[in-house]
């Protein structure tokens, strides 16, 4: 069993919920509230964390908001991470062409991270929070999978069957067609589903009383519920009509595996195969452009 530290998880809990609202300050009462923590013990914690240039408390509110050491700890992960330097113009401009919202999602060992939104993002921006994680377990992080090593693939395999209790074959078989679809168009599809609206509902209801455990307990529901769903869109049909969630598209820096995925989402109304391939060939454009400049291959203009 992982270890767990709950004093840790208190702490994360608070950048979580600020990192979550970038635009709001909250005072004690409100944080203990949203948190369901101890007032004594949620004062000490955030005295700490502003000591420390974590937080910074308004003088007269005294209400709390991120520091500047959040700042400095931001970039220097973003100096990590300077292929986000690249996209952002890509996404923005393929953002006012195409009038849809675009995301980017980066992936760890366990999750799939929300790194950025751009744009016309809705229902997006009103209930998944930057930061946001959803386990990086099968069929959620299928446009990483699909151009990953054969290790990662069955272990991300592995991970879904594992979180329903047992091996399914018949499960097995549909995602690894779903990531054979993917690889060669080089971009993946998913439709609407129930999961996905129950997730979304979950979100709102959780923003308002924040709770690390709970977001986790939501996003390991939707990972389960969309193995039971038709999520993928294997085939595309020029002129068929899709109601579709999103199009992720790759982007590859070093040893052909993906450090980030573009994300395009907000469909209001459904779209033709042939409308899909075209937004994906777009999105494909600025990827490998992405690509060609975060790797050297490209010097920005």
């Amino acid at each position: 069993m992982a270890l767990f530290s709950q004093p840790t998880a208190r702490a994360l809990a608070i950048l979580d919920l600020l990192m979550a609202n970038p635009t709001q300050a909250f005072g004690l009462t409100e944080m203990t509230r949203r948190l369901n923590l101890n007032k004594a013990t949620c004062h000490a914690i955030l005295t700490t964390m502003a000591n420390y240039g974590f937080l910074v408390q308004h003088p007269k509110t005294k209400a709390y908001r991120l520091g500047p050491s959040i700042i400095a700890a931001g970039n220097a992960a973003f100096a990590q991470f300077p292929v986000l330097e690249y996209a952002r113009p890509e996404l923005e401009g393929l953002q006012n062409d195409l009038n849809i919202g675009f995301a980017v999602t980066g992936r760890s060992k366990l999750h799939m991270v929300l790194l950025a939104l751009y744009g016309r993002a809705q229902p997006l921006i009103d209930s998944f929070q930057l930061g946001l994680r959803l386990p990086n377990t099968a069929p959620v992080a299928a446009c990483f999978t699909a151009f990953s090593p054969a290790k990662e693939l069955e272990a991300w395999l592995t991970r879904a069957h594992e979180s329903r209790g047992d091996y399914n074959e018949k499960l097995d078989q549909k995602l690894r067609v779903s990531l054979i679809g993917i690889r060669a168009r080089g971009y993946e599809v998913t439709l609407k589903t129930k999961a996905e609206a129950e997730l979304t509902r979950e979100l709102s209801r959780i923003h308002n009383s924040w709770s690390l455990t709970e977001l986790e307990d939501a996003a390991n529901k939707y990972q389960r519920d969309l193995c039971d769903e038709h999520f993928h869109l294997d085939r595309i049909d020029p002129k068929t009509r899709y109601d579709i969630a999103h199009i992720a598209v790759p982007v590859f820096v070093f040893k052909n595996v993906p450090v980030m995925c573009f994300v395009a989402g907000s469909f209001d109304k459904p779209v033709t195969g042939t409308e899909i391939e075209e937004i994906a060939a777009r999105m494909r454009e600025s990827a490998g452009r992405v690509t060609r400049l975060a790797s050297g291959r490209e010097k920005v203009s």
